[in-house]
């Protein structure tokens, strides 16, 4: 702990953490999360202190979960505070799962961004398929190695680039609700082409993207959120992907939250995008 005193004046004492900055007036303290050497503003970096500040707010939102709750997801007890979330969640895996399962044949498939790896795991009972999942989050990724053990599943530490599964091709790579971590969406999908076989596909679930109209709006409700939880440079990490970025790529919408179908039925929130391969 590193303590530095302000000025006389105010007499307020300001106290450095690690991870958070504490002042303290009074009776009175405010208490706000800061990473102190946060000198790259994207997850495509390895970043410890992209874990660390992501890890806080994943606690703050309850969203970290015990072994017994991740053996079972995306099924979860009606009564937690994101029952609804994993109900979307288990529509939009479940969809995934069934498209991959009628191509009928043997299956590479990287996530990219797993987290706990509840959704590797899922993809991994797929018949005749290896599944790898990918992230720079220890925390998570040791407790997925721990809890989800198959024989066609295995987690690496690590983020994507050219040097992470060095000679490996893909059919399938997987970005579910993690392609807002990174900074570039050319720059990522472009790398991630250059990883799949002929013919494989990129899949973006659960990810909004937004009209040139709406990124503002995003960006400052993203910040507000953040704001709200007491770590306002997570809005720093989160970048809000335009859907004219898709344009350059050759892509197709497997499931449109405006449809008819999903506002009466499935009431999803999210795209469901495949990328493929030329």
């Amino acid at each position: 702990m590193v303590s530095t005193p302000t000025s006389a004046a105010d007499k307020t004492t300001c106290k450095v953490l690690t991870g958070y900055i504490i002042f303290i007036k009074g009776n009175h303290y405010h208490k706000y999360c800061v990473i102190l050497t946060m000198d790259n503003n994207s997850l495509d970096t390895n970043n410890s202190d992209f874990e660390k500040l992501y890890l806080h707010i994943r606690n703050k939102e309850k969203r970290v979960y015990t072994d017994e709750e991740l053996i079972h997801l995306p099924d979860i007890n009606k009564t937690h505070i994101h029952s609804g979330e994993w109900r979307i969640r288990k529509i939009t895996s479940g969809r995934l799962t069934a498209y991959l399962k009628k191509k009928n044949k043997p299956l590479s498939i990287l996530e990219v961004g797993c987290g706990n790896g509840w959704l590797s795991a899922k993809l991994a009972e797929i018949q005749n398929t290896d599944v790898i999942g990918l992230d720079i989050n220890s925390t998570e990724l040791s407790q997925a190695k721990r809890v989800l053990k198959k024989n066609n599943l295995e987690f690496v530490f690590r983020t994507i680039d050219e040097q992470a599964l060095e000679n490996t091709k893909f059919d399938i790579i997987v970005f579910a609700a993690s392609i807002q971590y990174f900074s570039s969406f050319q720059d990522v999908i472009d790398l991630s082409l250059s990883m799949l076989r002929p013919g494989g596909e990129i899949h973006l679930v659960d990810t909004s993207f937004y009209s040139a109209d709406e990124v503002n709006s995003a960006a400052k409700r993203t910040h507000n959120y953040y704001q709200l939880l007491q770590c306002p440079e997570m809005a720093a990490w989160y970048f809000h992907h335009q859907f004219d970025k898709l344009q350059p790529f050759k892509f197709k919408i497997l499931a449109n939250p405006y449809s008819l179908l999903n506002r009466f039925y499935y009431k999803t929130p999210f795209y469901w995008i495949a990328i493929t391969h030329q």
